[in-house]
């Protein structure tokens, strides 16, 4: 199974019909998304063609492929105009025996972590940067970076993850990082 992970929409048309068409291109099985759908948040910038609207039709399209975990700037009435649920706080996967934790990061994070054991994977959004870093008891952390607002000079971006790799990319698809985890 191939799995498409992007976070931080953050209600740009735009970047999520970028996202879309990358979804597409990827040909992934599942998207999972890791928070901050609709609504820009009062610590950013208004992202270009900020129109939730428009990303709810876009992603409308997807819903069926769709995991999606609630951001901090998610509320439960963007959970009404979505057709996917977007509230629970994590969700779990398992990957080459390994467990991944996918959340958005303002919650649970390498500061304040789920009960994790030796080798699970922690990923999440949150931050707009992307990361790949070991913490804690042999564990890794992962970060796609945002679709729409990405921070520290960091390119708008998503990851896939198939057969234990995972492949960090910018929004046109070029790859700039790859993880593989046994």
């Amino acid at each position: 199974m191939k799995y498409f992970i992007a976070s931080d929409i953050h209600g740009s048309a735009y970047y999520c019909e970028k996202m879309f068409t990358a979804f597409q291109i990827e040909n992934a099985d599942k998207l999972i998304l890791l928070g901050d759908i609709l609504y820009h948040g009062p610590r950013n910038y208004l992202p270009k063609d900020y129109m939730p609207t428009e990303v709810v039709k876009i992603l409308s399209g997807l819903a069926d492929k769709i995991l999606c975990v609630r951001g901090n700037c998610d509320s439960e009435v963007d959970g009404m105009v979505l057709p996917f649920p977007i509230m629970a706080d994590y969700g779990i996967m398992c990957e080459n025996n390994r467990l991944i934790y996918f959340t958005h990061g303002h919650n649970h994070n390498v500061n304040t972590p789920l009960p994790f054991s030796k080798g699970d994977i922690l990923l999440h959004g949150h931050t707009h940067v992307p990361a790949w870093e070991n913490f804690g008891n042999d564990n890794l952390y992962l970060n796609p970076g945002s679709v729409s607002i990405p921070k520290n000079n960091s390119p708008h971006s998503y990851m896939t993850l198939e057969n234990g790799t995972f492949i960090w990319k910018d929004l046109d698809g070029s790859p700039y990082h790859k993880l593989e985890i046994l």
